[in-house]
């Protein structure tokens, strides 16, 4: 799950480069966590959703919801050459994971 923070407003171009930061962060960090799991994920088609969040308030309670859920996060902080300042965050991706597991935390939000 790649979810991007909409008070920010950011352009459809910057929101998707900000989410493809994420899924390549994601897929990285499973590669060297656990093998098997990224080789499933791979397998399986990469699937990725995109949601959206209205502030960075719901990103941070969407992270520790995860965690608790011991789903696998990353934050996503803009260099601010654009639209956004320096170490905004901007975009927090989830798993990859069990699919009850992330909806359990995701099922509600709404798609980018």
């Amino acid at each position: 799950m790649l979810v991007v923070r909409g008070e920010l407003r950011l352009t459809e171009g910057k929101a998707a480069v900000q989410a493809a930061h994420a899924a390549v962060m994601l897929a990285l960090a499973a590669e060297r966590r656990d093998r098997a799991v990224f080789d499933a994920w791979l397998a399986g088609g990469q699937k990725k959703i995109a949601l959206v969040v209205p502030t960075l308030g719901d990103l941070e309670s969407l992270e520790r919801a995860a965690r608790a859920r011991k789903i696998p996060t990353v934050w996503v902080e803009d260099a601010g050459l654009t639209e956004v300042a320096p170490g905004t965050r901007t975009c927090l991706g989830l798993g990859p994971s069990r699919a009850a597991d992330v909806d359990a935390v995701t099922g509600e939000l709404a798609l980018l």
